[in-house]
């Protein structure tokens, strides 16, 4: 993929200007330069969500809170920016595994994964398959010696040889509609100034 990567349609890098224009937003908008995870629920447009969903939420503000303090201060913001535009396959599915690795321990099981889809669908309606259907899908396709377990390498090696499955986990948590406003800095259809109020829900 290189290191450009297609979001919302459009090709889009990351560059020194860009960065300095989206510290004076995040500054304005989060003026201690910390955001909560009420603040990034908001960012999102993900208020009001069922307790599966809202779970789901909090973990990917927790895998990009990345010291562990409660808080997105503006350098893991930009890090979560940077995985989400330029990151490559396997820096994805590695965020990806660490997102699915619900209890930590290196390995994602059935269990696991169950929720993760179920917490997806919550989230973003009604899938093709059902979180049951495609957690069986997924075992099937990339658990090589059957032990119900998916290690990294399992993961990250069978997800990228299977368009579907990495597609479907590709979308899991799509953030590439809010980028496009981040990077644009207006709405797309009404030109209005970046705004939380003006994010809408992830599709």
């Amino acid at each position: 993929m290189g290191n450009r990567e297609s979001v919302a349609g459009y090709q889009t890098e990351i560059l020194a200007k860009d960065t300095y224009v989206w510290y004076k937003q995040f500054m304005m908008e989060y003026p201690s330069g910390l955001q909560t995870l009420h603040e990034f629920k908001t960012l999102l447009g993900l208020q009001g969500l069922n307790q599966k969903a809202s779970q789901h939420v909090d973990r990917v503000f927790n895998t990009f809170d990345m010291n562990k303090d409660g808080f997105i201060d503006f350098l893991e913001f930009i890090a979560a920016i940077n995985l989400v535009v330029q990151g490559k396959i396997e820096q994805k599915l590695k965020w990806y595994f660490k997102l699915y690795d619900v209890d930590g321990n290196g390995t994602i099981d059935k269990k696991e994964l169950l929720t993760i889809f179920m917490a997806v669908q919550a989230l973003k309606g009604q899938q093709t398959l059902s979180p049951e259907e495609f957690t069986d899908l997924v075992f099937h396709k990339i658990d090589i010696n059957n032990d119900g377990e998916l290690t990294l390498e399992e993961f990250i090696s069978g997800i990228k040889k299977d368009e579907y499955l990495l597609e479907t986990v590709s979308k899991s948590f799509d953030l590439s509609n809010v980028l496009q406003i981040i990077c644009n800095g207006r709405q797309p259809d009404t030109g209005d100034r970046l705004s939380p109020n003006h994010l809408t829900r992830l599709d």
